[in-house]
């Protein structure tokens, strides 16, 4: 009695411990897989550019002061108005000692492209500073520069007062209008090139410096490429993050954070996010058959219709892309050489046409002989039953002209013998 009792509570048991394993398993990876907490920054924000999806958020159109993470408007009015090759003269700028600096001295030479490397990845006042007054005239000529480009590209949450950051109740923007510049600032390559480096060297005359990066999560991690970090008293730690795997890219950006580590911590979760939520989805491949057309004069021939080239978006890891074909013809004849365009394949993603692409033939498509000509009439149903009508009408005709001269002859063979 007891080893019979004894079998079902064992199995039980064996059960109860698997499934406890793998809740346990689970459990971190559920935790890993949510939207990061975001406990200690004060605004924040993750977006996906390709779909325009702002994936999460937390008081993003709050305006706060930003630190350095104005120097991305100071590096993309100076990239429209300056050539990389120009070289400028330093000015006497003398930051405070708790500025981030390069190290300037007034009346060195170096050119526009070292200038941005000090500025963007050491974040130098002094180069901010030599950039604004040579391309813009002055320091308050290149603030205008900013805040007039900043109304072009639709921040509307910002207004800048110095080209460094520094905190001035006039100096401010938004998680949002942050993220916006970061993409337009991304759009240039010697910017997208610059950002994504560990380290630089700046040439002034014989004078060799080497620059690092403020920014630790490109030091960090390898999916990371951007973008710009910034602390003051009033801004806290910030930082603008951008990262890209798999063809999918993903911007973040964090205020108002109270460490390093914190800023850090929070944008590498925002991104590692945002790149397993999305990927890249394939709605056609070139060469892809979407269908068939047959051969004018040749029933038993089919050409095959293709796309002529392939489509993908980014999109969520829950969706897909749909087609439709327009316009493919059931009915070619020639001639027509191979990818010759017959039709059009929309794609769609979330209702909307996201591309159009042209559905052509597969292969060439030759010109009806005669003799397909011939056997085609030959072989349709109304073709045999017009022969047989003409046949039958050849039939009755004979054999009514042999009857007409046999009456004729009948006649003719009476009258003789009258």
């Amino acid at each position: 009695m007891t080893s019979r009792t004894s079998r079902p509570g064992a199995a039980v048991l064996a059960a109860l411990v698997v499934l406890l394993g793998a809740l346990v398993a689970a459990g971190p990876a559920r935790a890993q897989d949510g939207e990061p907490s975001l406990r200690s920054a004060s605004s924040a924000i993750l977006v996906e550019p390709a779909t325009g999806d702002i994936v999460v958020e937390k008081r993003a159109d709050t305006r706060r002061a930003i630190a350095s993470t104005t120097k991305m408007m100071t590096a993309l009015v100076t990239l429209e108005r300056a050539s990389l090759d120009d070289v400028l003269t330093t000015t006497d700028y003398r930051p405070a000692p708790v500025e981030s600096q390069i190290g300037l001295q007034p009346g060195e030479r170096l050119t526009v492209r070292d200038l941005l490397r000090g500025l963007l990845l050491a974040s130098g006042n002094d180069a901010a500073v030599t950039l604004a007054v040579r391309i813009g005239g002055s320091r308050e000529r290149f603030v205008r520069l900013m805040n007039q480009k900043a109304r072009e590209i639709g921040l509307t949450n910002t207004r800048f007062a110095n080209p460094i950051g520094l905190d001035d109740p006039d100096n401010y923007s938004t998680a949002t209008d942050l993220a916006k510049l970061a993409l337009v600032l991304r759009r240039n390559a010697f910017a997208r090139e610059t950002m994504n480096l560990e380290q630089a060297t700046l040439r002034s005359g014989a004078r060799r410096r080497v620059v690092q990066n403020r920014n630790l999560l490109v030091r960090r991690f390898d999916f990371v490429n951007g973008v710009k970090t910034g602390r003051t008293s009033q801004a806290g730690f910030v930082l603008v993050g951008s990262g890209s795997r798999d063809g999918v890219s993903v911007v973040s950006v964090v205020l108002g954070e109270p460490s390093e580590e914190a800023r850090v911590r929070d944008s590498a979760a925002l991104l590692r996010y945002g790149l397993r939520r999305y990927r890249v989805t394939r709605a056609l491949r070139t060469g892809q058959p979407l269908g068939s057309a047959t051969l004018e004069y040749r029933d038993d021939q089919r050409v095959e219709l293709v796309a002529a080239r392939s489509s993908s978006r980014v999109t969520r890891r829950d969706e897909r892309l749909t087609t439709r074909v327009l316009g493919a013809p059931k009915v070619l004849d020639g001639p027509l050489p191979a990818r010759s365009r017959v039709g059009t394949v929309e794609v769609r993603f979330r209702g909307r046409v996201v591309d159009r692409v042209p559905l052509v033939t597969a292969t060439e498509v030759v010109e009806a002989t005669a003799t397909d000509r011939l056997k085609d009439f030959a072989g349709r149903p109304g073709t045999k039953i017009l022969l047989g009508a003409l046949v039958g009408c050849s039939l009755l005709l004979v054999l009514l002209r042999r009857r007409m001269g046999a009456r004729t002859g009948r006649q003719t063979s009476g009258t003789e013998i009258a």
